[in-house]
C-alpha cells in the first residue's frame, strides 16, 4: 500500500501565519491571470492566453473551502468563457470600482476583509490589496503593487503566480495536503483547467 505524500512545496511558517483564516481570494485578471498582453484580432476582438496551472490552482482552492473571486477592470467574451469553464461563482467584468464591485461580492458571500487575500499586479488593484488580510504580487508587477504585497510570487502573472497564490492559501489554511493525497489516488478533477 503506498504512503501518504509529503508535500514538496512549502513556505515560510510567518507566510503561512500570515495568510492564515482566508476565506475569499480576489484574483486580478490582466497581470495575474494573464501576462498582461493583449491580443487584437482583425476586428478589434482582443485575445488572452491563460495558464492551466492556474486555471487548477482556482479550481483546488474551491475544492479547498475558499472562494475565488475574479474582479478584472475589462471585459471580454474569452474571459467570461475561462471564468464560466473553471466553474467559478463570482466574478465582476469591467470593474471601473474595483473596491466596489469586490464588496458587492464580498456581502453576498457573507465575507469582510479580515478573511480575504487578493492578488493584484498594477493601480487599480492596490486599494484592493491594501484592505485584504493577505496581499500577494507577480514579480512583474508595477512596484507599487509589490510594495504593499506581503508575498511575491515567484512565477509571473500569466505563467503560475495565481497557481502558487492559491497553494499557498491552501497550505495556511491546512487543505493543501488532503487535495495533493486525493489527487495520488487518482481522485477526478475537472478537465477545464
Amino acid at each position: 500500500m503506498p504512503r501518504a505524500a509529503e508535500p514538496a512545496l512549502s513556505f515560510a511558517p510567518e507566510l503561512l501565519l500570515a495568510a492564515q483564516g482566508v476565506r475569499a481570494a480576489i484574483f486580478d485578471v490582466d497581470g495575474v491571470l494573464t501576462d498582461g498582453r493583449i491580443y487584437l484580432g482583425e476586428n478589434g476582438e482582443p485575445f488572452k492566453a491563460f495558464h492551466t496551472l492556474d486555471g487548477h490552482g482556482l479550481e483546488l482552492l474551491q475544492r479547498g473551502g475558499i472562494a475565488p473571486l475574479v474582479v478584472s477592470g475589462r471585459d471580454s467574451s474569452g474571459l467570461r468563457r475561462r471564468v464560466a469553464d473553471l466553474g467559478l461563482a463570482h466574478a465582476a467584468f469591467g470593474a471601473a470600482d474595483k473596491v466596489a464591485s469586490a464588496e458587492a461580492l464580498l456581502q453576498a458571500l457573507g465575507i469582510g476583509w479580515d478573511a480575504v487575500a487578493v492578488i493584484g499586479d498594477d493601480w487599480p488593484d492596490l486599494a484592493l490589496m491594501r484592505r485584504a488580510r493577505f496581499a500577494c504580487a507577480p514579480p512583474d508587477a508595477h512596484r507599487e503593487a509589490r510594495a504593499l504585497a506581503r508575498h511575491v510570487t515567484a512565477a509571473r502573472g500569466g505563467h503560475g503566480a495565481a497557481r502558487e497564490f492559491c497553494d499557498l492559501l491552501l497550505i495556511a489554511a491546512g487543505r493543501y495536503a488532503a487535495l495533493l493525497e486525493a489527487s495520488l489516488h487518482g481522485a477526478a478533477f475537472d478537465t477545464a483547467s
